[in-house]
């Protein structure tokens, strides 16, 4: 993946488990494509402010 580099690390160092980088970068995307609110994400994305 290109972006990869900028992407950080996916161990936290506190706190629990990150979210996978994929699933983020699919939900921005999603955002873009239907001019949503990030609120207002399906929820196969999760928790809005969960991620």
């Amino acid at each position: 993946m290109r972006i990869e580099p900028l992407l950080p690390d996916r161990t936290p160092t506190r706190g629990g488990r990150r979210r996978d980088h994929r699933e983020i970068i699919d939900a921005i995307a999603f955002t873009f494509q239907n001019g949503t609110q990030w609120l207002r994400l399906p929820e196969k994305y999760g928790y809005w402010r969960a991620t």
